[in-house]
C-alpha cells in the first residue's frame, strides 16, 4: 500500500520540475528583457516556448507511455530537457534561445502522461481526485520553488545561472522517475480503441475547458511579475514574492478542489463553479490594477492562486472518462489543447497590453473562464 505514496510522491516531484520551467518562467521576464533587449512581445513568445514544443509532442509521449510505460517515457523526456536547458543556460541570441526552449518543452513534455497515468493507476476512484489533485500541486510547487530561488540566483549570475538551476532540477525529476516508478507497458495498441479515445466528444469538450481556463493563469502568474515591476516599481524579487504568495495558494487550492470532487462524487461541479470564481478574482484584479496596492497584491495572491484550482479536476476527469489503459492518450489529448494557452496566452495577452492597457487585458481574461464554465454543462451529470 506504501509504494503508491512513494508513486505519488515521485510523480509530482517529476512534474514540479518540469513546471519549473514553464510556468514558473515568468519570473525570469525582466532579466530576459534585460538581457536580450527584448519587446514586450518577444518575452511573450519566450515564456509560450515550452509549451509550443510541448503542443507537438503531449499526444505521443501519451501514447508512448501506454505502449512502454511510465518509467522510460518519464526518465528520458526529462533527461532530454536538461540538456536543452544546459544548452539555454549558454544561447547567444533570441532566436536561439527561444529553439532551445520549444526543444525542452518537446522532451519534458513526456512528464505530464507518464506521471498522471502511475497515479491514476494506483489510486482508486474514491481517492484519486485527492491524489491527483496532489499531483497537480506539482505547477504551482515548482513555480514557487523559481520563484524563491531564481531572483537572487539571476541578479548574481543572470540568465545563464537560473537556467542552469532549472536544468538541475530536470535533472532530479528523471532521476526521481526512474529510481521509484515501475514500467506497466500495455502491449501492442490497439488503433481502434485509442481513436475512440481521441473521438470522445467528452474529452475534447473538457480539453478546450482547460484551454479557457488557463488563460488567466497565464494573465496572473507569467505576467504578473513584469506588471507590478513596470507599473508599480516593485523590485524583481518583491513581485516574485507576490507571485510566491499566489502559488501558494494555489497548492492549497488544488488539493482542496481534488477533496471536494471526492467528497461530492463529481468533478464537473466544481469545476463550473472554480471556473466562475476565478472570473470573479481576475475582474476584481482588473478593476485594482491602478491600485491601492494592498488590495492589488491580495487580489492578484487570490486570482493567480484560484486560477490554479481548477486543473487537477480537469485531469482526473479526463483520465476517468477514457479509462486507465487508455488514460495516457486522454491526458495526452487534453495536455495538447491546454497546452494551447501556454502557447497562444503569453503572445496574446502581450498584444492585449500592448495595444490597450494592462487593466483591460485583465479584464478580457476574466471572460475565458465564464465561457468555459458554459460548455460544461452538457457533462454536468459526470
Amino acid at each position: 500500500m506504501g509504494y503508491r505514496w512513494a508513486v505519488l510522491a515521485a510523480g509530482t516531484v517529476a512534474q514540479a520540475s518540469f513546471s519549473a520551467s514553464t510556468v514558473g518562467l515568468g519570473v525570469m521576464a525582466p532579466v530576459l528583457r534585460e538581457e536580450y533587449g527584448l519587446s514586450l512581445a518577444q518575452v511573450g513568445a519566450l515564456l509560450s516556448a515550452a509549451w509550443v514544443g510541448a503542443c507537438v509532442t503531449l499526444l505521443p509521449w501519451g501514447l508512448a507511455a501506454d505502449r512502454y510505460g511510465e518509467r522510460l517515457v518519464l526518465t528520458l523526456g526529462l533527461a532530454g530537457s536538461a540538456v536543452c536547458l544546459v544548452g539555454a543556460a549558454n544561447a547567444g541570441s533570441f532566436g536561439v534561445l527561444f529553439g532551445l526552449l520549444v526543444m525542452a518543452g518537446a522532451a519534458g513534455a513526456s512528464v505530464n502522461s507518464a506521471s498522471g497515468r502511475a497515479v491514476m493507476f494506483w489510486f482508486s476512484p474514491s481517492e484519486r481526485g485527492l491524489a491527483l489533485g496532489i499531483r497537480q500541486t506539482a505547477v504551482p510547487l515548482g513555480a514557487l520553488l523559481v520563484a524563491i530561488v531564481v531572483p537572487p540566483l539571476a541578479a548574481a549570475g543572470g540568465s545563464e545561472a537560473a537556467f542552469l538551476f532549472l536544468a538541475g532540477l530536470a535533472a532530479v525529476g528523471a532521476a526521481a522517475g526512474g529510481l521509484v516508478l515501475r514500467d506497466r507497458a500495455g502491449g501492442e495498441i490497439e488503433l481502434e480503441p485509442v481513436l475512440r479515445t481521441l473521438r470522445d466528444r467528452r474529452i475534447w469538450r473538457l480539453s478546450f475547458v482547460s484551454a479557457l481556463y488557463g488563460y488567466p493563469q497565464v494573465a496572473i502568474i507569467s505576467f504578473g511579475v513584469l506588471f507590478l515591476h513596470d507599473e508599480h516599481d516593485f523590485d524583481d524579487a518583491d513581485a516574485a514574492l507576490v507571485i510566491g504568495v499566489a502559488l501558494v495558494f494555489g497548492i492549497a487550492s488544488r488539493i482542496g478542489a481534488g477533496r471536494w470532487s471526492d467528497v461530492v462524487g463529481s468533478r464537473i461541479a466544481p469545476l463550473r463553479q472554480l471556473g466562475l470564481a476565478v472570473a470573479c478574482t481576475v475582474a476584481v484584479t482588473a478593476a485594482l490594477a491602478g491600485g491601492p496596492l494592498g488590495l492589488l497584491v491580495a487580489g492578484i495572491a487570490l486570482s493567480g492562486g484560484l486560477s490554479m484550482a481548477w486543473n487537477g479536476l480537469a485531469f482526473t476527469a479526463v483520465a476517468e472518462l477514457a479509462g486507465a489503459a487508455r488514460s495516457g492518450a486522454a491526458i495526452g489529448l487534453q495536455q495538447t489543447v491546454l497546452s494551447a494557452s501556454g502557447m497562444f496566452g503569453p503572445p496574446l495577452f502581450a498584444a492585449t497590453v500592448s495595444a490597450g492597457s494592462w487593466p483591460a487585458a485583465f479584464a478580457i481574461a476574466a471572460l475565458f473562464p465564464i465561457a468555459g464554465s458554459l460548455m460544461l454543462r452538457p457533462l454536468h451529470g459526470h
